[in-house]
C-alpha cells in the first residue's frame, strides 16, 4: 500500500513572487509523528506534491507554482491512490488513521459555527455535488487549529471580516498577481473531473448591476449583468473561482458563468492545463480524497449530509429569479454507462407476470427466531409464537429494511433472512421485492441484484464477483468494467437477493471456509460465498436470504441480522385468491362455482393457506369446471396431485411417470430439486414432461437445467415411486413414513409431503388413485406394501408419540381414507392432550377435530405457544367432547372479545367455561399484565347486566407462581398484588425463583395486606427474596389472616436477623393450622435460634421448623435439636 508520510526533508517551495500577502512556505526536516507537521508552518498541500513527485519519478514533469493560488495537484494520483486504498482490505485502518488528520489539519475550528449559518442559506434542491464541496481559501497560509483562549466568546455569531463576491460573467484562471501572463479559459474546463449530482443555489445575496468595462483586472471581462455578493460564505464552493489580491477592492471573488455545462459537453482541455483541488467522487463534502465518504457515517442518508434550516428569501424580479436559475443547474448524479445499467436493471425487474403468475396477494411479514428443538438437541428450528404476541413488520418489507439497515455499523455487511415452509411463495415474494425497488419503493438502495440459488451449483474456478452479480442471475446482464467498479465503491447501497439458500447445500462448508478472494480474483462459487458471508467481499451490502426453515445451512442463519417469517393466506385471502385466479383466467362465470367447490372440502380450504397449494386447488377446479356442473373436489392431498396428473400419465409414453418419479425421489435423496437434461431416460420422457408442465425451466438456469414446479409434485412424484418400485424391501417401508425414530440410518425425510402421499396412493383405492395413474397392471406390489403399512400403523400407540409425530400419524389416517387404521388412532388417543410448543397449521387444527370428535370420549388439550389461528382455536373450543383447555392468555381474551362482537353468545360461554390457567406459571411481564386482562375482563362481566358470576379460569385457580428474576421482579410484583384477591381459591403461593425474585421489604408489606382476602391460602413460599427484619416483621403483622389456613411457610434464604426472628417467634404460637416453617440460610444469631424454639414447645400442632443457619454454630443447632426433635437441621 501506498500512503503518505510526514517525514521528508528539505524545502519543496520556492518564495512568494508578485503582489501576493502570502509568507513563504518551508518544509524543515519533518521526522518522526505527525504531531511534529502539525506543530510546524508546513502547508499540508505540500505533501500532495511531494507525493506526486515520489509517484511519478520517470514521468512527465508537473510544473509546480510558487503561489498556494496555483498550486497543482495532479488528480489522476489522487484517483490512483483512493482505488488502491478502497480496493486492499487490509488498509482500511490505515485510511481511517489518515482521514482523522486530514480532518484535523484541514478542519479550522472557528469554521465550526460558521458552517452551521453556511448551510442554513442552502436548500436541500439547491446543491451542486452530492453536498458541498470547500476547498481551503486558495490564497491563504493553511493555519494550524487555534488554542480556545484564541477562539471568538461566540462562535455560533462569528462572521468574516470581509465578505467575498460572486461575479457572473467570464471564468478567470490563475493568480490575480500576475493575471496577465495567463490566457483566459471557458468554464467548462474546471468541469474536466467527474461531477456530481444535485445543483446548488445561494440565497440572501446582494446583487448590483455593473458595466462592461469595470473590470480591474487584464482577464475579467465582464459583459453587462449582475454582482452578487455573498455575505456567509467564507470558503470557495466547488464550480466557484476565488480572486484574492490587491485592487479588487474585496477580500474575495468568486467568477462563475451564467450556466453550468453538462459532463458530455466538456470539451477536450487546450494549451494550459488547469488542476484545481482534487475531489474524491465519493467523498462529498470535502477537497480531501482522505476524509471519510458517505459509506463511513454511520446511519446517515445523502440529504442528511446537508441541513435544512428555513430559508428566507427575498423578493426579486422574474429577471433575477432567472438569473438565479440559471446558476442552479442539474448533473449527472452517475457516469453514462452506470445511469445506463441502473435503468436497464429497472426494466428488468419491473417486468410484471401475466395471468394467474401475476396474482399478489398481502400476507403479513412476521418476526422470527430460532431455537433449539430440545434441550438434548443442537438442531434449531423457527420458535412459536402465540398468535396475539407476533410481531409483525410494520410496514412491510420496506420499513424492516429501512430500520434494519439504520441499525447496523458502518462498513458492515448485513445479513436478513426471510423464512416459509415450502410453497408459501418465498419465491414469489423475492421477485416482489425486485420490483418493488424498480417502482422506487427501496431508495435506501441503488442496486438490487436477485439470484436463484440453484444457479450456484455450478463447477469450476473461474468465477469473479462480476459473473455473481451480472451472469448468474435469471436474466443475464451487460454491464462495463466501470459500472462493477462503481458498486464496488458503494457496497452500502447494494441488495443481493439470494433465493432458495437451501439449494446451497451441495455448497456446505463454505460458512466456515478460509477462503477470502479478492473482488477481481476468480475462484470457485464456493469462494464467492464464503468472501460474501464472512464479510469480505462486497463488504457493507444487504444479503436478503430466502429459505425454509430446517436443514444444515438454516442453523447458521441463527445470528443474522433480522429473521422474518413469510406466513400464509388466511381463510379470506384464499378465497379472494381463488376469484381473482378465475378472473385471470378469463372463467369469470366459473368463479362463483369454484368458490363453492373450495368451501364444501374444508380440508383443502384449511391447506389452501399454502399458495401453492391454493393454486393447485384452482387448477383442478378449472379442469373439473370445464367437463360439467356435477364436479367436486377431492377430500385429501392425494386425490387432489392425482386429479392433477391423471390425464398427463395416461397420453404420456409407457412408463414415463414411473421412470420421472424415479428421477424425483432420487434428486430428493440429494436435497435438490432440479435436475440435466441427461438424466432422463428417454427425449421422449423429457419432451412428454415439459409439454405436461410437470418439470421447467427455471428462472436463470441453463438450457440443460430443468427443475420441477412446485416442491410438493416432488414430494408426490417420490411417494408414487415408493409405491411403485421394488427396489424398496418390505421391512425398509415403515422408516418413510418418519413416525417414530431410528438409532440406525434414519431417514432425514428432506421430502416431507412423502408420508402423506404415500400413506394415500397404497391404502386409497386403486381405480381413482394409483391405477388412475399408471392402470392396473402396475399396481401389484401396491397390494403387499398395504398389507406391511397397515400392519405398522395399528401397532403403533398415539399415546407415546410426540406431539409432532401424533400430527403426522392424524394426517396419514386421513390421506389413507382406510376406515380400520382411523378408528384405531383416534381410539387410542389419550384424555389429555398436550401441544405445548408444538405448531399447530390450519390443516392440523381441523385433522385434530375431526379426530377428536371421532374418538366418541372427553379430552383436556393444551394449546400454549402453539401459534394456532383464532378460528382454528375457536373451532376446536366449540367441540362438544373438549371439557378443558389451555391457552395463551391473550389468544383467549382476543377469542372472547371476537365472540363478543360478532353476537356468538353460545360459543363465548362454552369458551369461557372450558377455559383453565391451573397451574399458572408468571415467567415475564406480559404474562403478569395477561393475568392482569383477565381479572379486568372478569370484573367487567360481573359488572354487565347481562351476565354474573366469576370466570372459572380466575375462580378455580389454586397454584399460581411467580418467577421472573430480579430485574422485571420487583417491577411486576406490585402488579400482580393488585389482582391477587380475585382468585378466590388460591391455595398454593410460589414466589420463589432459582435467580430470586427479589422483591424485598416493600413487596412483603404490599402481599401482607392482602392476606385477609386469601381465606384459601395453604403454601406461601417466600424464599429467596432478600427480606430483612423489616419485611419479617410487617409478615408478622398480616400472619393472623392466614391462622385458619396456611399449612406451609416457606422464608429459606432471606437476610433475617435476630429481630426478624423475634418477630416470625411472636406469630407463631398464634398460626394454629401451620405445619411445617422452613427459616433456613437467614442472618439470625442463637438469640434468635432460642426464641423460635421457645415458641415452637407452644405450637404443638407444628410439626417441622427448619432452621439451619451458618450464622448459629452448630452446638447450639444440637443442643436445640436435642431439647425438640421437630427442629430439623437438613
Amino acid at each position: 500500500m501506498r500512503c503518505l508520510a510526514p517525514h521528508p526533508a528539505g524545502s519543496y517551495l520556492s518564495e512568494s513572487q508578485g503582489s501576493s500577502q502570502c509568507a513563504t512556505m518551508e518544509l524543515g526536516p519533518l521526522e518522526g509523528s505527525y504531531l511534529e507537521l502539525l506543530n510546524s508552518d508546513a502547508d499540508p498541500l505540500c505533501l500532495y506534491h511531494i507525493y506526486d513527485q515520489m509517484d511519478l519519478a520517470g514521468e512527465e514533469e508537473i510544473e509546480l507554482y510558487s503561489e498556494p493560488d496555483t498550486d497543482t495537484i495532479n488528480c489522476d494520483q489522487f484517483s490512483r491512490l483512493l482505488c488502491d486504498m478502497e480496493g486492499d482490505e487490509e488498509t482500511r485502518e490505515a485510511y481511517a488513521n489518515i482521514a482523522e488528520l486530514d480532518q484535523y489539519v484541514f478542519q479550522d475550528s472557528q469554521l465550526e459555527g460558521l458552517s452551521k449559518d453556511i448551510f442554513k442559506h442552502i436548500g436541500p434542491d439547491e446543491v451542486i455535488g452530492d453536498s458541498m464541496e470547500m476547498p481551503a481559501e486558495v490564497g491563504q497560509k493553511s493555519q494550524k487549529r487555534p488554542f480556545p483562549e484564541e477562539l471568538p466568546a461566540d462562535l455560533k455569531h462569528w462572521k468574516p471580516a470581509e465578505p467575498p463576491a460572486v461575479v457572473t460573467g467570464s471564468f478567470l484562471v490563475g493568480p490575480v498577481s500576475n493575471s496577465s501572463t495567463l490566457p483566459c479559459l471557458p468554464l467548462p474546463t474546471l468541469f474536466n473531473q467527474e461531477p456530481a449530482s444535485g445543483r446548488m443555489h445561494l440565497e440572501e445575496t446582494d446583487q448590483m448591476p455593473m458595466p462592461s468595462s469595470s473590470s480591474s483586472l487584464s482577464c475579467l471581462n465582464l459583459p453587462e449583468g449582475l454582482i452578487q455578493f455573498v455575505p456567509t460564505v467564507s470558503t470557495v464552493p466547488q464550480g466557484l473561482w476565488q480572486i484574492s489580491g490587491t485592487g479588487t477592492g474585496v477580500s474575495s471573488i468568486f467568477i462563475y458563468h451564467g450556466e453550468v455545462p453538462q459532463a458530455s459537453q466538456v470539451p477536450p482541455p487546450s494549451g494550459l492545463t488547469v488542476h484545481g483541488l482534487p475531489t474524491s467522487p465519493d467523498r462529498p463534502g470535502s477537497t480531501s480524497p482522505f476524509a471519510p465518504s458517505a459509506t463511513d457515517l454511520p446511519s446517515m442518508p445523502e440529504p442528511a449530509l446537508i441541513s435544512r434550516a428555513n430559508v428566507t428569501e427575498h423578493k426579486t424580479s422574474p429577471t433575477q429569479c432567472q438569473a438565479a436559475g440559471e446558476v442552479s443547474n442539474k448533473l449527472p448524479k452517475w457516469p453514462e454507462p452506470v445511469e445506463q445499467f441502473y435503468r436497464s436493471l429497472q426494466d428488468t425487474y419491473r417486468a410484471e407476470p401475466a395471468g394467474p403468475d401475476g396474482i399478489l396477494m398481502e400476507v403479513d411479514l412476521v418476526q422470527a427466531r430460532l431455537e433449539r428443538s430440545s434441550s438434548k438437541s443442537l438442531e434449531r428450528e423457527l420458535a412459536t409464537p402465540d398468535w396475539a404476541e407476533r410481531q409483525l413488520a410494520q410496514g412491510g418489507l420496506a420499513e424492516g429494511l429501512l430500520a434494519a439497515k439504520e441499525r447496523r455499523r458502518p462498513r458492515e455487511t448485513q445479513v436478513i433472512a426471510m423464512l416459509g415452509k415450502a410453497g408459501q411463495g418465498k419465491s414469489y415474494w423475492a421477485g416482489a421485492v425486485s420490483r418493488a425497488w424498480a417502482c422506487g419503493r427501496l431508495p435506501q438502495y441503488d442496486f438490487v441484484f436477485s439470484v436463484p440459488c440453484h444457479c450456484l451449483n455450478r463447477p469450476g474456478d473461474v468465477y469473479r464477483l462480476q459473473d455473481l452479480l451480472f451472469s448468474l442471475g435469471p436474466r443475464p446482464l451487460v454491464a462495463a468494467d466501470e459500472v462493477f467498479s462503481h458498486i464496488v465503491k458503494r457496497p452500502d447501497r447494494v441488495l443481493l437477493i439470494l433465493d432458495a439458500f437451501e439449494e446451497l447445500e451441495a455448497q456446505d462448508g463454505f460458512l466456515h471456509s478460509t477462503c477470502s478472494p479478492a473482488p477481481a480474483e476468480p475462484c470457485s462459487l464456493r469462494g464467492l460465498l464464503a468472501g460474501l458471508f464472512q464479510k469480505k467481499l462486497l463488504r457493507g451490502c444487504t444479503l436478503l436470504l430466502t429459505a425454509r426453515p430446517r436443514g444444515r445451512l438454516v442453523q447458521s442463519l441463527s445470528k443474522a441480522d433480522a429473521l422474518f417469517e413469510l406466513s400464509g393466506f388466511s381463510m379470506e385471502q384464499a378465497q379472494a385468491y381463488v376469484m381473482r385466479y378465475f378472473e385471470c383466467s378469463g372463467m369469470t362465470e366459473h368463479r362463483d362455482r369454484a368458490l363453492a367447490l373450495l368451501r364444501d372440502r374444508p380440508f383443502l380450504l384449511s391447506h389452501s393457506h399454502s399458495p401453492t397449494l391454493c393454486r393447485a386447488v384452482c387448477q383442478l377446479s378449472e379442469a373439473l369446471l370445464e367437463l360439467g356442473e356435477d364436479a367436486e373436489l377431492p377430500s385429501t392431498l392425494t386425490g387432489l396431485y392425482v386429479g392433477l396428473l391423471g390425464c398427463a400419465a395416461l397420453n404420456g409414453p409407457p412408463g414415463a411417470l414411473a421412470q420421472l418419479a424415479k428421477l424425483a425421489w432420487e434428486l430428493g435423496r440429494r436435497h435438490q430439486s432440479t435436475l440435466q437434461e441427461d438424466q432422463f431416460p428417454s427425449a421422449d420422457v423429457r419432451t412428454w414432461a415439459m409439454a405436461k408442465g410437470l418439470v421447467q425451466h427455471p428462472p436463470g438456469a441453463t438450457e440443460s437445467e430443468l427443475a420441477f414446479p412446485s416442491f410438493l409434485l416432488q414430494c408426490f412424484l417420490g411417494a408414487l415411486w415408493l409405491a411403485l418400485s421394488g427396489e424398496i424391501k418390505d421391512k425398509e417401508l415403515p422408516q418413510y413414513l418418519a413416525l417414530t425414530p431410528r438409532k440406525k440410518r434414519p431417514y432425514d425425510n428432506w421430502l416431507e409431503g412423502v408420508p402423506r402421499f404415500l400413506t394415500g396412493l397404497i391404502f386409497q383405492p386403486r381405480a381413482r388413485c394409483l391405477g388412475a395413474l399408471v392402470g392396473p397392471s402396475a399396481t401389484a406390489l401396491a397390494d403387499r406394501k398395504q398389507k406391511v403399512l397397515a400392519r405398522y400403523l395399528k401397532r403403533l400407540q398415539p399415546g407415546t408419540l410426540r406431539a409432532r409425530q401424533l400430527l403426522e400419524l392424524l394426517h396419514c389416517a386421513h390421506e389413507a381414507e382406510e376406515a380400520g387404521i382411523w378408528q384405531h388412532v383416534v381410539q387410542e388417543l389419550p384424555a389429555r392432550l398436550s401441544f405445548l410448543g408444538t405448531r399447530l397449521t390450519p390443516p392440523d387444527a381441523h385433522v385434530l377435530g375431526k379426530a377428536l370428535e371421532a374418538a366418541g370420549q372427553d379430552f383436556s388439550l393444551d394449546l400454549r405457544s402453539t401459534g394456532i389461528d383464532p378460528s382454528g382455536l375457536g373451532s376446536l373450543v366449540g367441540l362438544s367432547c373438549v371439557t378443558h383447555f389451555r391457552a395463551a392468555l391473550s389468544d383467549t381474551v382476543a377469542l372472547w372479545e371476537s365472540l363478543q362482537q360478532h353476537g356468538d353468545t353460545e360459543l363465548l360461554q362454552a369458551a369461557e367455561e372450558k377455559f383453565t390457567i391451573e397451574p399458572f406459571k408468571a415467567k415475564s411481564l406480559k404474562d403478569v399484565e395477561d393475568l392482569g386482562k383477565l381479572v379486568q375482563t372478569q370484573r367487567t362481566r360481573s359488572s354487565s347486566e347481562d351476565t354474573a358470576g366469576e370466570l372459572p379460569a380466575v375462580r378455580d385457580l389454586k397454584k399460581l407462581e411467580f418467577a421472573l428474576g430480579p430485574i422485571s421482579g420487583p417491577q411486576a410484583f406490585p402488579k400482580l398484588v393488585r389482582i391477587l384477591t380475585a382468585f378466590s381459591s388460591l391455595q398454593h403461593l410460589d414466589l420463589d425463583a432459582l435467580s430470586e425474585n427479589k422483591i424485598g421489604d416493600e413487596g412483603v408489606s404490599q402481599l401482607s395486606a392482602t392476606f385477609p382476602q386469601l381465606k384459601s391460602l395453604e403454601t406461601l413460599n417466600l424464599s429467596q427474596n432478600s427480606i430483612t427484619d423489616l419485611g419479617a416483621y410487617k409478615l408478622a403483622e398480616g400472619l393472623p389472616s392466614l391462622a385458619a389456613s396456611l399449612l406451609r411457610l416457606s422464608l429459606y434464604n432471606n437476610c433475617i436477623c435476630d429481630m426478624g426472628a423475634e418477630s416470625l417467634a411472636r406469630v407463631l404460637p398464634d398460626m394454629v393450622s401451620l405445619r411445617v416453617m422452613d427459616v433456613q440460610y437467614n442472618k439470625f444469631t442463637a438469640a434468635g435460634a432460642q426464641q423460635l424454639a421457645a415458641s415452637l414447645r407452644k405450637c404443638p400442632h407444628v410439626e417441622t421448623l427448619a432452621m439451619w443457619t451458618p450464622t448459629i454454630p452448630f452446638s447450639v443447632q444440637e443442643h436445640l435439636q436435642q431439647q425438640d426433635s421437630r427442629i430439623s437441621l437438613r
